[in-house]
């Protein structure tokens, strides 16, 4: 792997995390059809590129999480209904799902499932998926409806995304819009949901490269990566927020159709 590679991860990575078509699923890809080595930094590279799209997530949304922040202590009443403190409880309970499959699954997904023709299988499901729902009627429903038990939908949702092809913005908007929550209502709160998640991932991986520890070219691929994701991850999501406002999914579901077919024709 080189600065290059890394650059083109990034761009990947900043894309795909955000549109519902799956970053795992194309990270995988690219290094099986360029062939990439990815037993050098493995998930590990993963892991540090979506600390990019994290960053981006956390500056776009930064006004939001401030206040969530200040609600902390209001939080902890289940009877403040401050949309702040509200919110934090969503997200808190939204959580939860992808803990527990983490913890008690992450080590075999990564060992079984992180395979090219899985992604076949996933991606279509979920372009099935957002044809069905994009077909079931309107959504009125915005984020300050949202309930506990939707949150924890969505936290399953998130969790099922662990799977590569799912895609955590996929799987979660598709809950949401089942609930008949607006596209990008839905969106908003997926974004939200998934700072946690990969907060923790990156803490797990972390803890892996203390272990193996970094050379100083492995530490400039990592900054190279980060930072694509991070530029390239913020205008993903100003560009998507905007877009399911008005648009359905169906463009994404045909993308997944597409890819699944090409995945499938090169490796059968």
């Amino acid at each position: 792997m080189n600065l290059l590679t890394a650059v083109v991860l990034g761009i990947v990575q900043g894309i795909t995390e955000f549109l519902p078509i799956s970053s795992s699923a194309h990270l995988i890809l690219g290094r099986a059809v360029f062939g990439w080595d990815s037993d050098a930094l493995g998930l590990a590279f993963d892991v540090a590129i979506h600390l990019g799209t994290l960053a981006a997530v956390v500056l776009y949304f930064w006004d939001d999480l401030l206040r969530m922040t200040r609600a902390l202590p209001a939080a902890l009443s289940l009877s403040n209904t401050e949309p702040a403190a509200r919110l934090v409880r969503l997200v808190v309970i939204g959580t939860i799902p992808v803990i527990i499959v983490g913890v008690l699954f992450a080590d075999a997904i990564e060992e079984h499932l992180r395979r090219p023709l899985v992604t076949v299988i996933t991606l279509t499901i979920g372009g099935i998926f957002f044809l069905i729902v994009e077909r079931l009627g309107p959504r009125t429903r915005t984020e300050k409806d949202l309930t506990w038990l939707d949150s924890l939908a969505f936290g399953c949702a998130q969790a099922l995304a662990l799977i590569p092809g799912i895609s955590r913005s996929g799987s979660t908007i598709t809950v949401g819009m089942l609930s008949g929550v607006k596209r990008a209502d839905a969106a908003r709160f997926t974004f939200l949901l998934g700072i946690p998640a990969v907060v923790a991932a990156a803490g797990r991986e972390g803890l892996a490269l203390r272990k193996i520890g970094l050379t100083p070219d492995m530490a400039l691929m990592f900054a190279v990566g980060i930072l694509t994701s991070a530029i390239v991850g913020y205008l993903t999501i100003k560009f998507l927020l905007k877009y399911l406002a008005t648009h359905r999914l169906d463009v994404f579901a045909y993308y997944r159709f597409a890819l699944a077919l090409a995945v499938w024709l090169a490796f059968r």
